[in-house]
């Protein structure tokens, strides 16, 4: 899998909305500046996420973008999914599509694997969560293996 800038944008805009301890709408000018996210992309983001029922919008002079649902509600799986698609495809297909001939045929069970990972640690980690700085404790835990810090 492969983090686009798109869904990194996206989940450091939604931290920046879900941290402000009003319910006030926060302008997008004010999220690109506290996130440097240029703000053409920023707006395309945030579109994508209000077509996904994940953020609301507000016009006027007092307008802005606030969450759509609670953010202990909102996993990081959902954004990235509302922005970029599946968390994993192959060719364009979801791994359940794919189909191979005889020794190629386990590959299609990596690839539903893989995704099942990613899907254990992004599943499980809310804009709450983010936006209070913690984790929990298992997706933490993984952090904690010198290994994952290793670029290979």
């Amino acid at each position: 899998m492969r983090i686009t800038a798109k869904s990194d944008y996206g989940v450091r805009a939604m931290i920046e909305i879900a941290r402000r301890e009003d319910d006030d709408p926060v302008n997008a000018d004010e999220i690109g500046r506290a996130q440097d996210i240029p703000r053409g992309f920023l707006l395309a983001i945030l579109a994508d996420l209000r077509r996904a029922g994940i953020l609301m919008s507000q016009r006027g002079a007092s307008g802005g973008w606030r969450l759509a649902r609670p953010a202990d509600e909102i996993s990081v799986a959902e954004i990235i999914r509302s922005i970029d698609g599946p968390l994993v495809s192959v060719h364009g297909l979801r791994p359940e599509a794919v189909a191979y001939n005889d020794v190629a045929t386990p590959l299609q069970l990596v690839w539903i694997a893989a995704r099942s990972s990613l899907r254990e640690v992004l599943d499980n980690v809310t804009v709450a969560d983010l936006a209070g700085g913690t984790l929990p404790a298992r997706i933490r835990k993984r952090t904690e293996d010198e290994g994952a810090w290793q670029p290979r």
